[in-house]
């Protein structure tokens, strides 16, 4: 299949680093102009500047007026690509409040925030991709947050397509990639952990 973005918009929100860098960067290889979008501008800067053509500007998922300031800034974009995310794996028992929020602007509430500000200068044939996850189906201890915020993701895909129509919006459940995301993780456990995924993948 010979795919083409030539002459398109794309806006990667979280480009700057991990999945949305990789995005960016491939959405560039395929002739589109990019733009990555982030809350630290210098990162979203460096990252730009490797691209045939990119550029960057200071956006956050969760701080509406950052995205409405975008918005008027960038005009029209043909396609918009949310990545971004804030882990808060822990137990029930010590949920933070704030953190469990944050998650939520992440994932859900930033992306329909992008949706209100963006889609009505977008064309018929734009869309706009977010980023469910596996955990939403599969419950496991510590990752109730991760896994509610990624089918609260899926759902709001799903209603967002029927407003917006006839822009598209879907919501893409990756797996687990080793996309720079668990760095964090001492290297034992964090093959072990990608040890599972796959053992546990088709």
């Amino acid at each position: 299949m010979n795919h083409t973005l030539s002459g398109s918009s794309v806006l990667v929100v979280g480009g700057a680093k991990n999945l949305g860098l990789a995005i960016a960067r491939r959405a560039d290889e395929l002739g589109a102009s990019v733009v990555i979008g982030a809350r630290d501008l210098q990162a979203a800067t460096t990252a730009a500047a490797d691209l045939r053509s990119g550029r960057a500007i200071a956006l956050d998922a969760a701080d509406e007026e950052s995205i409405a300031r975008a918005a008027q800034q960038l005009g029209a974009v043909d396609h918009i690509i949310s990545t971004a995310a804030a882990h808060h794996n822990v137990p029930v028992a010590e949920l933070d409040h704030d953190a469990t929020v944050k998650a939520f602007e992440a994932k859900v509430i930033g992306p329909m925030l992008l949706a209100k500000h963006f889609a009505p200068q977008m064309p018929p044939t734009g869309s706009i991709i977010m980023f469910s996850g596996v955990a939403a189906w599969k419950p496991a201890s510590g990752f109730s947050v991760m896994g509610i915020t990624n089918g609260a993701a899926s759902f709001a895909a799903g209603h967002l397509a029927h407003e917006l129509a006839p822009i598209r919006v879907n919501a893409v459940s990756p797996g687990i990639v080793d996309s720079g995301t668990w760095d964090g993780m001492p290297d034992a456990d964090r093959a072990a952990f990608f040890d599972g995924a796959a053992a546990g993948t088709l």
